[in-house]
């Protein structure tokens, strides 16, 4: 993929701005683990995830921590850039969820070509106001759903996106994603391990009734 491979608007874009964006564009591979971006002071550039997962999360002073979106292929990111978007001061970090090869899109040259081009700036509004629809809905989540259904749904997406129902992934993970205690999520996957939903192993859950995950998650 190339940078180009990204922006619905290209076309719209003239020459010279789309050189700019290019010019000011570096193709990465980083590892699992990696972290790319880290708070509001840290301005990282524009990441175009080109294959890979990264995670988007948020620390609280105590070291808890909650993810608030994932950026699979072909997603763009911009909360990492937040010395263009100063309007926005989000304590985001940034993680590779797997190893992932993305583009850094330096700020300013985005910047720059945005405050000249109408469809350029439309288009980051449309991804910003489509990551916020995200916060708001986990906020929703978090506010009005239980937690087992929560987890349910959780387990779900991860299976999904893993594409197995045996999930490699540890009870703290699963914490850390969804920004509670490790010890809170061990008793509900115990609970379900005890009503046939999941099975447990070291460092694995098993997906053995989805079904009956989905009622619970009411998906």
């Amino acid at each position: 993929m190339e940078v180009k491979d990204f922006f619905p608007v290209w076309n719209d874009l003239s020459p010279a701005e789309q050189q700019l964006l290019e010019g000011g564009a570096v193709r990465r591979t980083v590892e699992k683990g990696a972290v790319l971006h880290s708070g509001s002071l840290d301005c990282t550039g524009l990441l175009l995830v080109e294959r890979g997962q990264l995670r988007a999360c948020i620390l609280s002073d105590e070291g808890r921590e909650i993810t608030l979106y994932r950026l699979l292929d072909r997603d763009i990111c911009l909360f990492s850039a937040s010395c263009m978007l100063r309007s926005i001061q989000f304590e985001v970090t940034i993680q590779a969820q797997r190893e992932t090869t993305l583009w850094v899109l330096a700020p300013e040259p985005y910047q720059c070509v945005m405050e000249h081009s109408a469809p350029l700036a439309n288009f980051t509004n449309e991804v910003m106001a489509g990551r916020f629809s995200d916060v708001m809905w986990l906020l929703e989540q978090i506010l009005w759903k239980r937690f087992d259904q929560r987890l349910a749904a959780f387990l779900l997406e991860e299976s999904a996106l893993e594409g197995t129902s045996v999930l490699k992934i540890t009870h703290e993970a699963i914490g850390s994603h969804m920004g509670n205690p490790r010890e809170v999520v061990t008793r509900m996957l115990r609970y379900f391990q005890c009503e046939g939903l999941v099975r447990l192993s070291r460092g694995t859950v098993e997906i053995q009734n989805a079904d009956g995950l989905k009622q619970l998650a009411r998906i």
